[in-house]
């Protein structure tokens, strides 16, 4: 797949590396063009106690967290994504529940099992869903700025390209940034809200099964097949 439009990756370090070193695994021409960088916020940790289970949405917010995070151990982790869950686990936290979706389907499944009260570890701007009718405690314990782009991304979409969108945020901030040059550019989006923020009039628009990685990476993969027949 060298030999088609070059993939560009948006998504913050480290996660950046990450996908992109997946994606040249798969024969993509992966370029690197992060638009935001992930730091971590001070944050106090709540007594556990207070609460039923932890919701965790992004791996950045385990990654991020600090050592408050010990504090939380004992609390059940409900993770969306399967990249959340890795991240919960090798950090000690107890994965009772990885959601194939978003955030509502999870607490869905949370409000089923009796679980009102809910620690939301996440970032400081995050986007809004159905509570459900649960008690969530939103936690910001990471930002994430937008940072410029790097000096090869007016040549790369000049040309016909496929943009990863992990975020909302970065659909947003993709939309913005390629204006009237998304009609020679093909995006795929890790959910539907993803999809439905990056706006209309792409070449091409596509969205991954599942929100993770490699689910995003398998819809760029039939969307770059598409394309070729």
């Amino acid at each position: 797949m060298t030999d088609g439009p070059p993939l560009i990756v948006t998504r913050p370090e480290p996660g950046n590396a990450a996908t992109v070193e997946r994606a040249m695994g798969m024969g993509f021409d992966a370029r690197a063009m992060p638009l935001f960088a992930a730091r971590a916020l001070d944050w106090d940790a709540p007594p556990p106690e207070d609460f039923d289970a932890l919701l965790l949405t992004s791996a950045a917010a385990v990654r991020l967290a600090g050592p408050g995070l010990v504090r939380m151990a004992s609390l059940p982790a409900y993770a969306v994504g399967a990249a959340t869950a890795r991240a919960a686990e090798a950090a000690g936290l107890t994965v009772a529940t990885v959601g194939s979706t978003d955030a509502g389907q999870l607490l869905d499944a949370m409000t089923s099992e009796n679980i009102r009260d809910i620690l939301w570890l996440c970032g400081r701007d995050r986007s809004e869903f159905d509570l459900r009718g649960a008690a969530i405690t939103a936690l910001p314990c990471y930002a994430v700025d937008p940072v410029p782009p790097p000096a090869e991304w007016m040549g790369l979409i000049a040309e016909p390209a496929v943009l990863l969108a992990h975020s909302a945020r970065a659909a947003r901030r993709i939309s913005d940034l390629v204006g009237a040059a998304r009609d020679h550019l093909s995006l795929v989006a890790i959910s539907p809200a993803v999809a439905a923020a990056a706006g209309s009039g792409w070449h091409d628009i596509a969205i991954a099964g599942q929100p993770d990685d490699v689910a995003i990476l398998a819809q760029a993969r039939a969307l770059w097949h598409k394309g070729a027949k």
